[in-house]
């Protein structure tokens, strides 16, 4: 039974591969990246979850833009076989890890806590950003973290900024 459940998460996750690579190409032609790819199961049918981001974040119009493009694809495949699913495409949550130097790019100015590999944590606003590693404020201090020391990190959610003002 245990051989199953793995085989079976072994199999969700080639769909959800599969799909992915289907859609990489034809979304990022419309400027998106996908961030993420879900199946689960809902009874007889699966829901499958796809989330999609760009630089400067995404619209609604721009969601329904991918929406549109996503089931042109799947329908134009079978990677999704004989089994009926409901498709959301949505854009991130603010709970998604920065996972890529892309989320620390697109989160320039947000406050992030991060924990390192060493178990250590701190939070700072991102203030630069590239493919190794990003500049945070942290405590009026320039504190950077290479990706590579980084086990978790989170946006966090501001109301008001303090720079802001009144």
């Amino acid at each position: 039974m245990q051989g199953e459940i793995a085989l079976s998460a072994e199999r969700k996750d080639a769909i959800a591969s599969a799909i992915e690579k289907a859609l990489a190409d034809p979304l990022q032609t419309l400027g998106f990246d996908i961030e993420a790819v879900e199946i689960t199961p809902a009874g007889k049918r699966r829901i499958l979850r796809i989330a999609v981001d760009k630089d400067g974040g995404i619209t609604h119009e721009e969601v329904t833009e991918a929406t549109r493009e996503v089931n042109r694809v799947l329908d134009e495949s079978d990677v999704m076989g004989e089994q009926p699913y409901t498709l959301e495409v949505t854009s991130p949550g603010v709970d998604r890890p920065l996972t890529l130097p892309r989320h620390w790019r697109r989160n320039k100015g947000r406050l992030v806590k991060v924990t390192t590999a060493d178990g250590s944590a701190f939070t700072g606003r991102v203030k630069e950003s590239d493919e190794e590693r990003a500049s945070l404020e942290v405590s009026g201090k320039r504190r950077d973290v290479a990706y590579a020391d980084v086990k978790k990190a989170l946006v966090q959610i501001e109301f008001k900024r303090i720079d802001e003002g009144e």
